[in-house]
């Protein structure tokens, strides 16, 4: 059987894609951070798996490259928001350029020995018109996918040179109405025709794929080569006009801290379900014990390395007093601490600081499992048997 993959198709045009592939007789494997709407895809045509692009499982994919059957993969996995660049966290700016950029670039390279091969390939990714000229107000969106189409244009040379006819189609749109991308729901009405467009320009091996070219967008390059300046301008006021800028990002920054001493299984599991909870995991790791009335073993540079080698973190930091202190630090939208602090006078006073800044605090029911204080008890006793 025919199979297809399609990164990011459970939404939007990924979606739209996914449907037109399956009727042209392809097993569609859709990865995507969250499973395909019920109902859109046929039962039996396609499965699901999950993926996340800022945490790429190149091992799977690699796997997955090896498929025989496999003739097309298409990229459509994206993330961005119309924001001057100053209201851009770094963190923010490190996840827009990871997924949609250095994922996308690793993701080509890993299926590259499919592409760059005699046997027919097809393979394609989601641009943007966005990272063919200057774009202020999505200037990170942008950057991003500058990357790809110069990406994109220098390989499809090198295949080119090689003597393959295999090529990556570049589809370079504006937006897509239909999409999820600006927050509206999914329209497959709208998005069929487009879809079936950007297919049947993949199996021609076209190489790039501007929708709108000669009606809008023609025109639009012309400007802005003729004046680049100007049309920022322009472009920097249309955006302004448009009422699609969001000043708040959409990224959810968790923050909890720790002392991480003798770190177990049941650390893991309280980073994992952190990070369930929020896009960026922020861990503030305690100097010491000192403040339960403990005392660490471990050095505090080990026991950060330790917790930063976690895939669930994004961020180790040396933690504050308070937790509120490292709010005014990290402006986290989510403390997640254990459920036995849950009406206590200093976590009463933590909701009453948070009611005005959007703060939610996550208590996590009590677990047991391997616990620091009973490591701590079997080494007190292991060493009171050998002093004997």
């Amino acid at each position: 059987m025919k199979k297809a993959i399609v990164i990011g198709g459970g939404n939007g045009m990924g979606l739209a894609i996914s449907l037109d592939l399956i009727g042209r007789g392809y097993m569609v494997a859709v990865l995507d951070i969250k499973a395909p709407e019920e109902g859109v895809l046929p039962e039996g045509s396609y499965s699901y798996e999950y993926i996340d692009l800022y945490y790429l499982d190149e091992e799977r994919l690699a796997e997955l490259a090896k498929d025989e059957d496999l003739e097309v993969l298409m990229i459509t996995a994206g993330i961005g928001r119309v924001a001057e660049f100053e209201l851009f966290k770094t963190y923010e700016i490190e996840k827009i350029m990871t997924i949609n950029a250095t994922s996308t670039i690793k993701i080509l390279r890993l299926f590259y020995d499919r592409i760059n091969s005699d046997r027919d390939f097809y393979a394609g990714v989601m641009g943007s018109i966005s990272g063919w000229m200057s774009s202020p107000m999505t200037a990170v969106y942008a950057s991003s996918k500058a990357a790809v189409c110069r990406l994109i244009e220098s390989v499809n040379i090198e295949l080119e040179v090689a003597g393959r006819a295999n090529r990556i189609l570049n589809v370079s749109p504006a937006s897509f109405k239909g999409s999820r991308f600006y927050g509206g729901p999914n329209n497959m009405d709208l998005l069929s025709g487009p879809a079936g467009e950007i297919t049947d320009r993949l199996f021609e091996r076209e190489t790039l794929y501007i929708p709108q070219y000669e009606e809008t967008f023609k025109g639009v390059l012309e400007r802005y080569h003729r004046d680049p300046h100007e049309y920022g301008l322009h472009s920097y006021q249309y955006k302004k006009d448009s009422g699609r800028a969001a000043d708040k990002s959409r990224m959810r920054v968790g923050y909890l801290s720790g002392t991480f001493d003798l770190f177990h299984v049941g650390h893991l599991n309280l980073l994992k379900r952190a990070k369930e909870k929020c896009d960026y995991l922020i861990v503030g790791v305690h100097n010491n014990g000192k403040w339960k009335g403990k005392e660490t073993f471990i050095p505090l540079d080990q026991r950060k390395q330790i917790v930063a080698a976690c895939k669930y973190v994004d961020r180790v930091v040396d933690s504050c007093p308070e937790d509120a202190d490292a709010w005014d630090l990290w402006h986290y939208d989510r403390l997640f601490v254990g459920s036995d602090y849950k009406g206590t006078e200093r976590f009463n006073r933590y909701e009453e600081y948070f009611k005005d800044k959007g703060v939610e605090i996550i208590y996590f029911p009590y677990t047991k499992s391997t616990s620091s204080t009973a490591i701590r008890k079997a080494i007190h006793e292991s060493a009171k048997r050998e002093e004997q």
